[in-house]
């Protein structure tokens, strides 16, 4: 979880609520509580109005959430802005469902008709409604592919590219809004203002989700220049550019990548840089987890990169000295090594916890090595299987409390920052162990990569 400054995330929740309560009251303006109030299908409808309004407006402000927008994800980081999509998602859905029956139940009330024969008549008789049907059946297929036992089912690349379909979602019930939505059109302060967010969420989208990536590869044109193996299923790809300095990338961020090989290309994902960017060229290293993955560790020099990024908060940018601790769990090892180049610690006061199951998937031995000679670097291994009950200590330590052993492992820990990166289980595991321990919540720097 990234550390977001308190006025950041105060500002963001108070914009959200501020946009609901605009709907609420343009709802109100437009005789919403007097027929909520007079009873009858009249009420149904006028419920069905607030929750399709509500639902529109969360449906934009989760667009906004995930169009990469570097202000907003250098503010919250991707994994609480991950959370809060989802939250929108669902709840814009769920008022979706609700406006289309409370509309349904409405007209139908009024028209004194069949509720199935009025909901065709909706479809095929009113403008827009067949596009805002598409629209709907889209986000429905988002929707359940977000589902977690779906996603457990999915490869992240096919689930990636499902999810785009909530674009085109948003885009069809456009012009259903606009031709027969009385709220949108009922004052000049209505129409400005749904146009308005329209307009922000659809230039968020192409400016940050389309024009910055496709400039900045035009600028820095990412090359492989040498791939080198670095464990059991673990490979370094080292990539040359042009004005590197001037990519705006931390140790400890990530990009999405897709690299032109061939077939599969399209597909991007997330790897961090395994090293601090140095001159002209760039490190990330690669774990083979069988969704794609693998691919990496075949790919040839001069082979092009495409990139959007970088995202993330696990950077240094609050750490100004001092005692700083760093727990890495397999494949986490890679951000946080790049933070060991990138911090400021001076000799001694620099801790690297590295949890793996045996000694031969340790990886980057010989750069752990120079970092304990060069930079005093303390390098504590934790090997062996996992425990069996959640923790972030292996199964021979297990029977110690995770945060009390953490605090015995390093002396003066409720001074120090501290860094976390790996799977998601054991991620949450060692960062309950470092706020038992006594780590201050805004000393204490996690990011899950969920999706």
């Amino acid at each position: 979880m990234a550390t977001t400054k308190p006025w950041r995330a105060d500002a963001g929740g108070l914009s959200a609520l501020t946009s609901l309560l605009i709907v609420v009251a343009l709802w109100v303006g437009n005789h919403g509580v007097q027929q909520t109030v007079a009873g009858g299908p009249d009420s149904l409808t006028a419920l069905g109005r607030l929750t399709g309004l509500l639902a529109a407006d969360l449906l934009l402000l989760q667009v906004l959430l995930m169009a990469r927008v570097p202000l907003v994800e250098r503010a919250f980081g991707q994994d609480k802005l991950a959370r809060w999509h989802r939250w929108t998602g669902f709840t814009s859905f769920h008022l979706m469902l609700a406006h289309i029956v409370l509309i349904t139940l409405g007209y139908a009330g009024s028209e004194h008709t069949g509720i199935l024969g009025e909901l065709w008549d909706l479809i095929v008789t009113y403008p827009g409604m067949l596009l805002a049907l598409a629209g709907t059946a889209l986000l429905i297929m988002v929707v359940v592919t977000s589902l977690r036992a779906a996603r457990r089912r999915l490869r992240y690349e096919s689930w990636h590219l499902l999810h785009l379909y909530a674009y085109l979602g948003v885009g069809l019930a456009l012009p259903h809004q606009l031709w027969t939505g009385a709220d949108f059109l009922s004052s000049p302060v209505a129409t400005a203002y749904w146009w308005t967010l329209y307009a922000v969420s659809a230039g968020a989208v192409v400016v940050c989700r389309l024009g910055l990536p496709a400039w900045r590869n035009w600028r820095h044109r990412l090359v492989v220049v040498r791939v080198a193996a670095e464990g059991p299923g673990l490979t370094s790809v080292y990539l040359h550019g042009r004005d590197l300095p001037k990519l705006p990338a931390r140790a400890g961020q990530f990009f999405q990548w897709r690299f032109l090989d061939g077939p599969g290309w399209s597909r991007s994902h997330p790897y961090s840089l395994s090293a601090t960017p140095h001159g002209d060229l760039l490190r990330i290293t690669v774990k083979d987890l069988g969704d794609g993955s693998a691919r990496v560790a075949a790919l040839r020099p001069g082979t092009r990169a495409l990139v959007e990024g970088p995202y993330g908060t696990l950077t240094g940018e609050t750490y100004h000295g001092g005692q700083v601790v760093l727990l890495a769990c397999g494949i986490g090892i890679t951000p946080l090594l790049a933070l060991l180049g990138d911090l400021p610690y001076a000799p001694g006061q620099a801790t690297l916890l590295y949890r793996a199951r045996t000694e031969a998937d340790l990886a980057f031995r010989s750069e752990l090595d120079w970092f304990a000679a060069n930079r005093g670097v303390r390098v504590v291994p934790l090997l062996g299987p996992r425990a069996d009950r959640v923790s972030w200590l292996p199964a021979a330590l297990a029977d110690h409390e995770d945060g009390k052993a953490l605090a015995t492992i390093v002396p003066g820990l409720t001074t120090a920052h501290v860094y976390v990166c790996g799977p998601d289980e054991w991620t949450h595991a060692a960062r309950a162990a470092a706020r038992s321990a006594g780590v201050p919540a805004e000393h204490l720097h996690t990011e899950l990569f969920a999706w």
